[in-house]
């Protein structure tokens, strides 16, 4: 599976995460302003040299953009994962992942996938009763659709108060739980450890699950293979960064790490090549 984010992408996120202009960072990376703009517009790099400037103008690890950049892509994890299931949906065309986390006949959902149809599909062909839904964070893409699973299913919905005014459809107060640090949701005979990594997003959450074999983090949007999600706004920038290296990154490396976009990866796998892992 490709990338979720080029090199373009990720200059851009860099910049406007540092919010600099195009020339800030053609003098610092000493190429000129059309050259780094032809590159944010998807212009293959002259070279790697090229690439390694712009990195340090960004204040990116340089050998990892040129990897990113030259086509790295992680080792790809198997295809089925005991307790997980991924369902996909499309905005537009642009695919979103969502997963039902189930034990015991109990489940969990970990975004909507903006496809609750699907959500619902899954949970009745597998007989499971629903327990909550956690949401990563409250864009569209990812929270769309718990109107109609709350219809079919009455469960607390677990969100970041900082992200209440980013959801399209607000659940009652009654539903609405924060996912507090460290504090932990219970899935048949598997463990849901919240962990807040602001970023993406203001109230961006993590999810952890434990007592699962190799541990596992749903990232939502906070991490990508090789990149990370736009901080938005622009001003959570260095926040964000925080929560991916010291937060997620600091996990056991055989972590395996769900995004919300793109493919899965491991914390080994993003320590070695992820431009912004430190």
């Amino acid at each position: 599976m490709p990338l979720e984010d080029e090199l373009s992408d990720i200059m851009k996120k860099a910049r406007t995460g540092q919010q600099r202009s195009v020339a800030d960072v053609a003098r610092a990376a000493g190429l000129s302003e059309t050259a780094v703009s032809e590159l944010e517009r998807g212009r293959p790099p002259r070279n790697r040299e090229q690439v390694q400037a712009v990195a340090c103008a960004l204040e990116l690890r340089a050998d990892q953009l040129a990897q990113v950049a030259e086509g790295w892509t992680p080792e790809a994890l198997p295809a089925s994962v005991p307790h997980v299931e991924t369902i996909l949906g499309s905005v537009g065309g642009y695919e979103v992942k969502g997963y039902i986390v189930h034990d015991r006949g109990e489940a969990v959902i970990v975004d909507t996938a903006y496809n609750a149809e699907a959500m619902l599909n899954m949970l009745a062909a597998r007989k499971l009763r629903l327990r909550a839904i956690c949401l990563t964070h409250g864009h569209s893409d990812h929270a769309d659709g718990i109107e109609t699973i709350l219809k079919a299913d009455p469960v607390p919905v677990y969100l970041g108060p900082d992200d209440l005014d980013l959801l399209s459809w607000r659940p009652s107060r009654e539903v609405l739980q924060v996912p507090k640090e460290d504090g932990t949701l219970e899935v048949g005979g598997l463990t849901l450890r919240f962990m807040p990594t602001p970023g993406h997003t203001p109230g961006g959450i993590c999810y952890r699950l434990e007592q699962a074999g190799k541990p596992i983090c749903f990232v939502g949007d906070t991490l990508f293979a090789g990149s990370i999600g736009r901080s938005n706004p622009a001003g959570l920038y260095q926040s964000h960064l925080d929560s991916v290296r010291r937060r997620l990154l600091a996990l056991p490396p055989d972590t395996r790490l769900f995004p919300g976009h793109g493919p899965a990866t491991t914390v080994r796998e993003e320590l070695l090549h992820n431009p912004f892992a430190r």
